[in-house]
């Protein structure tokens, strides 16, 4: 995922009719050219490198092989090597056990902030930042599952499935990019969760049968949170006040309002009043045109239950 302290500076504001802003921060999350890596971030891949430099220099210090480290870390030989040459990002946890192991004095741990924006592309720190600070998140999609909702399996389907294609790395940095986003489930207090999703996204077997077996079953245990609800909008409905598309709308503590939205290969987050608030509208809507929760959870059974 700031959004004031990411996006905007990155981006330009145009007016959008309506006294509010239409900020536009360039290309979707998941477009690409260039085999997956776009020039606006390479400021961030300069941060991973020279955290990876950092760590291969202190291990180098306390005397270590790759595969000691790695060994105390839970990691191979190669993965530490992918971490000191840039192509991967560490978790924070990792990053506080590898300054422990070799002896860092906390050297390490200046790191993580950084490299936890770093591992999103530019246009999406925004809202990254945006999902940490939320007190509510209202989501609708329709072509894949939400970000939030996605197994580790659905992920790599849905990514190896970018064209052009996303080279390995980077698959595994948007992998555990959006793993990480996930810790917003665990949250305390915990945010108001609702996710509107179209009965084509449950239908499609991205990644063959086992894959959308694993997903299905994993949107039921996170249908049974307390500070979630999981809606479909079936098919077979008449009206749909979502037809322009999917987006998110997410209310920071201060009650200000953003929606975000994609569409082949470009993003923008709404920040006016009047249009986080016809976008809200739009979404209560869109929730009364879909199975409601207990109704949604039950289907997605009886579609478990068809593969």
């Amino acid at each position: 995922m700031a959004e004031r302290t990411g996006v905007a500076a990155e981006a330009e504001t145009v007016p959008d009719g309506g006294g509010g802003a239409v900020v536009s921060v360039g290309d979707g999350w998941d477009s690409d050219d260039e085999g997956g890596r776009r020039p606006e971030d390479e400021a961030g891949k300069g941060v991973v490198a020279a955290f990876g430099q950092t760590l291969k220099t202190l291990r180098l210090r306390a005397g270590m092989e790759r595969a000691e480290l790695g060994k105390r870390l839970g990691y191979s030989a190669s993965t530490i090597a992918s971490f000191e040459q840039g192509r991967r990002i560490p978790s924070p946890r990792t990053i506080d056990r590898a300054d422990e192991v070799v002896e860092a004095g906390g050297l390490l741990c200046l790191w993580k902030e950084q490299l936890e924006r770093a591992q999103y592309p530019v246009f999406f720190q925004g809202m990254a930042g945006l999902e940490k600070e939320a007190i509510e998140l209202l989501s609708y999609s329709t072509l894949v599952f939400n970000g939030l909702l996605q197994t580790e399996e659905y992920m790599r389907a849905v990514l190896a499935m970018r064209r052009p294609v996303l080279d390995q790395e980077t698959i595994e940095q948007r992998v555990a990019a959006r793993l990480a986003r996930q810790e917003i489930f665990e949250r305390w207090p915990a945010p108001l969760l609702s996710f509107v999703t179209g009965e084509a996204v449950l239908r499609h077997r991205y990644g063959g049968k086992d894959v959308l077996r694993g997903q299905l079953e994993h949107i039921l245990l996170i249908g049974q949170r307390r500070n979630v609800e999981i809606q479909v909008m079936p098919l077979d409905g008449e009206d749909n006040a979502g037809v322009d598309g999917p987006f998110t709308i997410v209310t920071r503590k201060d009650c200000k309002k953003f929606v975000y939205a994609e569409a082949q290969g470009t993003s923008a987050l709404q920040t006016g009043q009047e249009q986080t608030t016809l976008a809200a509208a739009r979404y209560g809507i869109i929730r009364s045109q879909a199975l409601g929760p207990r109704e949604s959870l039950d289907f997605v059974e009886g579609l478990l239950g068809s593969l």
